[in-house]
Protein backbone atom coordinates (compact mmCIF):
# COMPACT_ATOMS: atom_id res chain seq x y z
CA UNK A 1 0.00 0.00 0.00
CA UNK A 2 2.86 2.39 1.07
CA UNK A 3 4.77 1.87 -2.24
CA UNK A 4 1.44 1.89 -4.02
CA UNK A 5 1.17 5.24 -2.75
CA UNK A 6 4.71 6.65 -3.37
CA UNK A 7 4.26 5.43 -7.28
CA UNK A 8 1.22 7.40 -7.33
CA UNK A 9 2.77 10.37 -5.97
CA UNK A 10 5.57 10.22 -8.65
CA UNK A 11 3.08 9.81 -11.79
CA UNK A 12 1.11 12.88 -10.59
CA UNK A 13 3.59 14.92 -11.27
CA UNK A 14 4.97 13.35 -14.32
CA UNK A 15 1.45 13.68 -15.88
CA UNK A 16 0.52 17.41 -14.37
CA UNK A 17 3.86 18.85 -15.24
CA UNK A 18 5.22 19.19 -18.67
CA UNK A 19 8.26 20.33 -17.09
CA UNK A 20 9.09 16.51 -15.66
CA UNK A 21 11.66 14.80 -18.02
CA UNK A 22 11.63 11.79 -15.94
CA UNK A 23 10.96 9.85 -12.70
CA UNK A 24 14.39 10.10 -11.77
CA UNK A 25 14.72 13.62 -11.89
CA UNK A 26 11.22 14.15 -10.56
CA UNK A 27 12.25 12.15 -7.52
CA UNK A 28 15.55 14.37 -6.95
CA UNK A 29 14.44 17.92 -7.64
CA UNK A 30 10.93 18.83 -6.58
CA UNK A 31 10.67 20.10 -3.25
CA UNK A 32 7.25 19.58 -3.74
CA UNK A 33 7.06 16.13 -3.75
CA UNK A 34 10.02 15.79 -0.71
CA UNK A 35 7.63 17.92 1.34
CA UNK A 36 4.45 15.34 0.86
CA UNK A 37 7.03 12.41 1.32
CA UNK A 38 8.08 13.84 4.76
CA UNK A 39 4.91 14.27 5.63
CA UNK A 40 4.05 11.28 5.16
CA UNK A 41 6.23 10.16 7.51
CA UNK A 42 5.66 12.86 10.21
CA UNK A 43 1.44 12.21 10.12
CA UNK A 44 3.11 8.87 10.79
CA UNK A 45 4.30 9.77 14.05
CA UNK A 46 1.35 12.62 14.57
CA UNK A 47 -0.74 8.97 14.68
CA UNK A 48 0.65 7.40 17.19
CA UNK A 49 1.23 9.75 19.27
CA UNK A 50 4.19 11.13 18.70
CA UNK A 51 3.58 14.86 18.27
CA UNK A 52 6.63 16.45 19.28
CA UNK A 53 8.96 14.56 16.53
CA UNK A 54 5.88 14.77 13.94
CA UNK A 55 5.99 18.82 14.32
CA UNK A 56 9.81 18.76 14.18
CA UNK A 57 9.94 17.22 11.15
CA UNK A 58 7.44 18.66 9.82
CA UNK A 59 9.24 22.40 10.67
CA UNK A 60 13.19 20.81 9.33
CA UNK A 61 11.22 20.43 5.51
CA UNK A 62 9.61 23.89 5.88
CA UNK A 63 12.91 24.91 5.96
CA UNK A 64 14.15 23.16 3.36
CA UNK A 65 11.02 23.42 0.94
CA UNK A 66 9.01 26.18 1.65
CA UNK A 67 6.07 24.33 2.22
CA UNK A 68 4.61 24.04 5.61
CA UNK A 69 2.23 21.11 6.09
CA UNK A 70 1.00 20.55 9.55
CA UNK A 71 1.39 16.67 10.32
CA UNK A 72 -2.02 16.55 11.29
CA UNK A 73 -3.38 16.98 8.15
CA UNK A 74 -4.78 14.21 5.71
CA UNK A 75 -3.60 14.18 1.94
CA UNK A 76 -4.75 11.42 -0.33
CA UNK A 77 -2.53 9.67 -2.98
CA UNK A 78 -1.45 11.86 -6.17
CA UNK A 79 -1.42 14.67 -4.14
CA UNK A 80 0.54 17.06 -6.39
CA UNK A 81 2.55 21.12 -5.29
CA UNK A 82 3.45 22.64 -8.28
CA UNK A 83 6.80 24.96 -6.99
CA UNK A 84 5.28 24.99 -3.60
CA UNK A 85 7.07 27.68 -2.12
CA UNK A 86 4.88 29.29 0.39
CA UNK A 87 1.98 26.55 0.41
CA UNK A 88 0.32 26.29 4.10
CA UNK A 89 -2.01 23.48 4.71
CA UNK A 90 -3.48 23.32 8.42
CA UNK A 91 -3.80 20.38 11.20
CA UNK A 92 -7.29 19.70 10.33
CA UNK A 93 -7.41 20.18 6.45
CA UNK A 94 -8.25 16.91 4.23
CA UNK A 95 -7.33 16.07 0.86
CA UNK A 96 -8.46 13.53 -1.71
CA UNK A 97 -6.80 12.37 -5.06
CA UNK A 98 -5.48 13.63 -7.20
CA UNK A 99 -5.16 17.23 -6.11
CA UNK A 100 -3.15 19.79 -7.22
CA UNK A 101 -2.14 22.85 -5.24
CA UNK A 102 0.21 25.73 -6.59
CA UNK A 103 2.75 28.01 -5.05
CA UNK A 104 1.42 30.49 -2.75
CA UNK A 105 -1.69 28.49 -1.46
CA UNK A 106 -3.13 28.70 1.51
CA UNK A 107 -5.53 25.86 3.38
CA UNK A 108 -6.20 27.68 6.48
CA UNK A 109 -8.44 27.92 9.35
CA UNK A 110 -11.14 30.66 10.74
CA UNK A 111 -11.42 29.38 14.77
CA UNK A 112 -9.08 29.41 17.69
CA UNK A 113 -11.11 26.38 18.70
CA UNK A 114 -10.16 22.54 19.02
CA UNK A 115 -11.42 20.73 16.53
CA UNK A 116 -12.17 20.50 12.58
CA UNK A 117 -11.56 24.14 11.29
CA UNK A 118 -9.52 23.91 7.94
CA UNK A 119 -10.87 23.43 4.76
CA UNK A 120 -11.74 19.70 2.48
CA UNK A 121 -10.88 19.81 -0.60
CA UNK A 122 -12.75 16.25 -2.46
CA UNK A 123 -10.94 14.66 -5.27
CA UNK A 124 -9.47 16.26 -8.92
CA UNK A 125 -9.59 20.05 -7.50
CA UNK A 126 -7.17 22.42 -8.52
CA UNK A 127 -6.27 25.47 -6.23
CA UNK A 128 -4.35 28.49 -8.21
CA UNK A 129 -1.39 30.10 -7.17
CA UNK A 130 -1.88 32.65 -4.48
CA UNK A 131 -5.68 31.29 -3.26
CA UNK A 132 -6.61 30.98 0.05
CA UNK A 133 -9.18 28.73 1.25
CA UNK A 134 -10.12 29.29 4.49
CA UNK A 135 -12.54 27.78 7.32
CA UNK A 136 -13.98 24.20 7.84
CA UNK A 137 -15.38 24.59 4.44
CA UNK A 138 -16.13 21.66 1.37
CA UNK A 139 -14.65 22.23 -1.78
CA UNK A 140 -16.48 19.63 -4.22
CA UNK A 141 -14.45 17.14 -6.56
CA UNK A 142 -12.73 18.46 -10.00
CA UNK A 143 -13.66 22.10 -8.81
CA UNK A 144 -11.06 25.06 -9.96
CA UNK A 145 -10.19 27.76 -7.62
CA UNK A 146 -8.62 30.79 -9.54
CA UNK A 147 -5.09 32.15 -8.77
CA UNK A 148 -5.72 34.89 -5.76
CA UNK A 149 -9.33 34.13 -5.14
CA UNK A 150 -10.07 34.15 -1.07
CA UNK A 151 -12.81 31.38 -0.70
CA UNK A 152 -14.65 30.94 2.97
CA UNK A 153 -17.92 29.54 1.88
CA UNK A 154 -18.89 26.10 0.67
CA UNK A 155 -17.90 24.96 -3.09
CA UNK A 156 -20.05 22.29 -4.96
CA UNK A 157 -18.96 19.69 -7.26
CA UNK A 158 -17.59 20.77 -10.92
CA UNK A 159 -17.23 24.66 -10.15
CA UNK A 160 -15.11 27.35 -10.63
CA UNK A 161 -14.16 29.63 -8.38
CA UNK A 162 -12.97 33.35 -8.90
CA UNK A 163 -12.49 36.83 -7.06
CA UNK A 164 -12.21 38.32 -3.14
CA UNK A 165 -14.02 36.85 -1.37
CA UNK A 166 -14.51 33.59 -4.04
CA UNK A 167 -17.57 33.43 -5.92
CA UNK A 168 -18.92 30.48 -7.29
CA UNK A 169 -19.96 30.02 -11.27
CA UNK A 170 -21.05 26.79 -11.82
CA UNK A 171 -19.67 24.54 -14.99
CA UNK A 172 -20.56 20.90 -17.08
CA UNK A 173 -19.46 18.60 -14.70
CA UNK A 174 -16.08 16.66 -15.96
CA UNK A 175 -13.98 14.02 -14.42
CA UNK A 176 -10.39 15.19 -16.28
CA UNK A 177 -7.94 17.77 -14.10
CA UNK A 178 -8.98 21.62 -15.31
CA UNK A 179 -5.18 23.47 -15.75
CA UNK A 180 -6.83 26.12 -18.07
CA UNK A 181 -5.98 28.98 -16.01
CA UNK A 182 -6.44 31.75 -18.28
CA UNK A 183 -9.95 31.07 -19.29
CA UNK A 184 -11.51 31.57 -15.58
CA UNK A 185 -14.61 33.90 -15.79
CA UNK A 186 -14.28 37.76 -15.21
CA UNK A 187 -17.17 38.13 -12.85
CA UNK A 188 -16.27 41.86 -12.30
CA UNK A 189 -16.03 42.30 -15.98
CA UNK A 190 -19.71 40.99 -16.12
CA UNK A 191 -21.20 43.03 -13.27
CA UNK A 192 -19.68 46.60 -14.68
CA UNK A 193 -21.01 45.45 -18.17
CA UNK A 194 -24.49 44.54 -16.77
CA UNK A 195 -24.96 47.73 -14.69
CA UNK A 196 -23.86 50.06 -17.60
CA UNK A 197 -26.30 48.23 -20.16
CA UNK A 198 -28.89 48.96 -16.73
CA UNK A 199 -27.21 53.25 -16.70
CA UNK A 200 -27.77 53.03 -20.72
CA UNK A 201 -31.53 52.07 -20.50
CA UNK A 202 -32.57 54.00 -18.00
CA UNK A 203 -30.98 57.23 -20.04
CA UNK A 204 -32.87 55.98 -23.06
CA UNK A 205 -36.16 56.53 -21.20
CA UNK A 206 -35.66 59.57 -19.95
CA UNK A 207 -38.31 62.25 -21.20
CA UNK A 208 -36.45 64.58 -23.46
CA UNK A 209 -37.89 68.32 -24.46
CA UNK A 210 -38.97 70.12 -27.80
CA UNK A 211 -35.07 71.05 -28.73
CA UNK A 212 -33.99 67.89 -27.53
CA UNK A 213 -32.54 68.51 -24.31
CA UNK A 214 -32.87 67.40 -20.54
CA UNK A 215 -31.89 67.35 -17.25
CA UNK A 216 -33.13 65.67 -14.04
CA UNK A 217 -33.25 67.07 -10.72
CA UNK A 218 -32.92 65.12 -7.44
CA UNK A 219 -33.70 66.16 -3.94
CA UNK A 220 -34.99 63.77 -0.76
CA UNK A 221 -38.66 62.64 -1.27
CA UNK A 222 -38.57 62.93 3.07
CA UNK A 223 -35.98 64.19 5.57
CA UNK A 224 -34.18 61.19 6.55
CA UNK A 225 -36.07 57.83 4.65
CA UNK A 226 -33.79 57.11 2.51
CA UNK A 227 -35.42 57.50 -0.40
CA UNK A 228 -34.71 59.94 -3.21
CA UNK A 229 -36.85 60.75 -6.29
CA UNK A 230 -36.49 62.63 -9.51
CA UNK A 231 -38.57 65.55 -11.22
CA UNK A 232 -37.73 66.59 -15.00
CA UNK A 233 -37.19 69.69 -16.13
CA UNK A 234 -36.21 71.19 -19.71
CA UNK A 235 -33.25 72.94 -20.28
Amino acid sequence: MLFKTLRSDIASVVERDPAARSKLEVLLCYPGLHALWAHRVAHWFWRHRLRLAARLLSQITRAVTGIEIHPGARIGPGFFIDHGMGVVIGETAEIGANVTVYHGVTLGGTSIRAGKRHPTLQDGVVVGAGAAVLGDILIGSNSRIGANAVVVKPVPSNSVVVGVPGQTVKRTATTKLDFAHTLLPDTIGITLTSLMERVALLEQSLPYSRNGSSAVKIYPAAPHDGLWRGEDFSI
